[in-house]
Order: structure tokens, then sequence, then C-alpha cells
């Protein structure tokens, strides 16, 4: 049986995401991103956080809403507001 379970478990990785900051992203949190923005900020401001996340670019002002695998891939590193 734990074969089974450990293939679940693999699953649902794969589906969203790697799994390292699905439930930790919380509205206001500032995510610093892997690639920056073209205005050349690397960080962004979550404004809503649900099967996609709003976030804000912190240079420019620019908002995007992703699904939330693409944001969780996207992250570097999560500071509370």
């Amino acid at each position: 049986m734990a074969e089974k379970s450990t293939y679940i478990y693999i699953r649902i990785s794969l589906i969203t995401g790697d799994g390292r900051n699905m439930d930790k992203i919380e509205v206001g949190d500032i995510i610093t991103v892997k690639k920056q923005h073209p205005c050349g900020s690397l960080e962004w401001e979550v404004l809503r956080v649900g099967a996609d996340i709003r976030i804000k670019c912190q240079g420019c002002g620019h908002i995007l809403m992703l699904p939330r695998p693409k944001v969780c891939t996207m992250i570097k590193k999560i500071s509370r507001t």
C-alpha cells in the first residue's frame, strides 16, 4: 500500500508544481522571483490568492494574474509584511 500512496504524492506534486511554497503564499506577502521584470524589479506584492494568484510589480505597478503552479515555480523567496 505504501507504493500507491507514494505514487499519489508524486502525481499531486507534478500537477501542482514543486510543492515548496504552495500553502505559504498569503495576501500582502512580497515575493522575490528568479527572473526580473523588464522594469528591473524582482519583487512582487500578492494581491489575491486562490486557484489563480494576482501579483503587482513593486517597480512599475504592473499587475498580473497567473495560475498558482506558475507562480510557485517563479518564487525564490517569500517575505511577510
